[in-house]
Formats: C-alpha cells, structure tokens, sequence
C-alpha cells in the first residue's frame, strides 16, 4: 500500500511475515492443503501422444510471496515439487506434477492424512484420474473422456 492510503488505516497493522522453521506435523500440512490447495487435472494437448492430448496431474499451494520460506518448506517435508513466482502478482506457487511423486508420495500422504472438507472430493475424483493413468486408459479415446468428465466436475466444476 502506498503511505497516503496506510495513513487512512492507522489502527490496522500489516500481517506479520511468519518466520516458520519447520512443518510442525503431517495433519497441519493436510489442514493447511485443505484450505490453500489445489488438486486439478491438465488435459494439454500434444501432437505427440496418440490421442491427441497429454494428461497431467498437479497439486498446487499459492500464498502470498512474503511465505516463500513456508512454500519451501513444504517442498523439503514432502521431499518434492518446485515453487514458481507467479507473473503480475506478488505470490509463488509451490506445484508438484512429477507422476511418480505423485503416486509414490503426495497420494500416500493425503490417504493417510487425509485433506477436509469440499477438498476430499477433489482429492479422491485426482485419485480416480490417477488410477485411471497407472491402468493406461489415458492413452484411449474412452478413457481420455472419462479423465475429461472427471475433470469437468472438479473444483469450480463441482455441484
């Protein structure tokens, strides 16, 4: 904020930057994605792969870049993905699509420490894309619209 519109907000004072040196347990990351994550599917298209699309999975956290440290933080307690500065916007975005990190890491955890409310949905119809990707059914026009259908009522898309 420039100091003519802080002056307007005296008796508000600006978030502290938190100072976090370590996850403090598996559940408080779960909460933590249950609030601030993202489990989505990216159906991109490809010349290269025989349907004409690739599918990827990604989890994302985003937060204001001033929790960079936290971002980081998470990558190194979940040993996996890449923090990202977002363009326009002063946040980063900690994002994991390494397949095998997530069947081998990120889906392990959340089964076993599991993410709350609408975000369990998301989570498990990203379990089904997941299952769909480990039988190879990605690589079939049917199965490709499956993924797609799961896709559509994911997140935003959900009722």
């Amino acid at each position: 904020m420039s100091e003519n519109l802080k002056s307007y907000f005296t008796k508000i004072t600006p978030r502290p930057i938190i100072k976090t040196t370590n996850i403090p347990d598996p559940q408080w990351l779960a909460g933590f994605v249950s609030g601030e994550g993202c489990f989505d599917v990216n159906l991109k298209k490809s010349k290269t792969h025989k349907v004409g699309h690739q599918v990827i999975l990604r989890i994302s956290i985003k937060q204001h870049e001033r929790d960079k440290n936290l971002m980081e933080l998470i990558t190194k307690y979940l040993n996996s993905g890449n923090i990202y500065r977002l363009d326009k916007r002063p946040m980063v975005s900690l994002t994991i699509v390494k397949y095998s990190d997530i069947t081998n890491l990120i889906i392990p955890f959340f089964k076993k420490y599991p993410v709350l409310g609408i975000k369990q949905n998301d989570f498990s119809d990203w379990c089904k894309v997941a299952k769909l990707m480990n039988d190879g059914s990605h690589l079939t026009i049917e199965g490709l619209n499956l993924i797609r259908t799961i896709k559509e009522g994911m997140n935003k898309g959900r009722k």
